[in-house]
């Protein structure tokens, strides 16, 4: 069994941009106000005629491009998102029609924030035993879709986009370039994070969701780096769930990632969900902030109170 490696990545974000002067002349807020508590500053926005899978296929065609394969090259598709409207088909059946994928196993990852981590496992965890070649993993959510945009303290929070990244099997004597997960989740405070209602509408309790991720997930980080055989100061890049710069910022100088970039996206692109650690991801390799073999520390969290966390090379 070999391990495996993530061959490129890629990622799409709608061309409307919502900026915090768009949401004062919505709803009771300013500038200032946001910036102040989260950090964010723009977001994009899907249209009516954008649904999730047309994001996600966006992503995965620039992913797939840049690993210069097909879509006949790929036999598993799985997609993180918690934002799809219809039941059946799901996502990663409309993305693989979209894309021309002939016949993969085609599957929806629903772990809300932690969800492109926890697909990314999944596909490690099937090509190293060999039930699939090469993995399509997406992460992808229409936050304004479910967003209430009567309610000042969320709906500043969210965006649209989708990130993707191509999973293949390593060279054999190649070290894995994608480490054991650490995964997990606090059931007894699941409603903390909830997109639920009809119609659906996300809403959470913020103090509690900060309290958590700023005092109880760094030590859970380290110990990912740990299972990697890594310790926090050899990590060249981290990208946390990008939901807000002030629990961003506190929780990567908790891991003690002294030397390591750290993605901070959600100023530009706000809350994304499942989509916000392959989009970071993408755009840090995009720009060269991140090179070539480089440990990367991905560690999503949220939604569920799930957690997931590995450390992968950058492709």
């Amino acid at each position: 069994m070999n391990g495996s490696r993530i061959a490129a990545v890629g990622h799409y974000q709608p061309a409307k941009v919502l900026t915090n002067e768009d949401l004062a002349g919505l709803v009771d807020t300013s500038d200032e106000w946001i910036t102040s508590r989260v950090g964010i500053r723009t977001r994009h926005i899907a249209g009516p005629d954008e649904p999730v899978d047309e994001l996600a296929a966006h992503a995965a065609a620039k992913a797939l491009a840049a690993a210069g394969l097909t879509p006949s090259d790929i036999d598993l598709v799985l997609v993180a998102t918690s934002t799809a409207v219809d039941r059946s088909p799901n996502m990663a059946a409309r993305v693989s029609a979209r894309l021309g994928i002939p016949s993969p196993a085609a599957m929806d990852v629903n772990v809300v924030c932690a969800g492109f981590t926890h697909a990314l496992a999944t596909a490690d965890h099937a090509v190293r035993a060999g039930a699939a070649t090469r993995a399509l993993v997406i992460g992808a959510d229409k936050m304004s879709d479910v967003a209430d945009w009567t309610d000042r303290t969320t709906c500043v929070l969210v965006g649209d986009g989708a990130g993707a990244a191509v999973v293949e099997a390593c060279p054999a004597g190649e070290e894995p370039g994608i480490g054991p997960v650490l995964w997990g989740s606090v059931p007894e405070m699941g409603n903390a994070v909830r997109i639920e209602g009809t119609p659906s509408r996300f809403a959470q309790e913020g103090q509690s969701v900060y309290r958590w991720a700023t005092t109880q997930l760094p030590p859970i980080a380290r110990k990912a780096c740990e299972r990697a055989g890594l310790a926090p100061e050899d990590l060249a890049g981290v990208v946390l769930h990008q939901a807000n710069l002030r629990i961003i910022e506190p929780l990567a100088l908790k891991i003690g990632a002294v030397n390591a970039v750290v993605a901070r996206d959600v100023v530009e692109s706000g809350n994304t969900s499942a989509a916000s650690i392959p989009l970071a991801f993408s755009k840090l390799v995009e720009r060269g902030e991140i090179s070539t073999g480089d440990p990367v520390l991905l560690f999503g969290f949220g939604g569920n109170l799930s957690y997931a966390g590995q450390v992968v090379r950058c492709p």
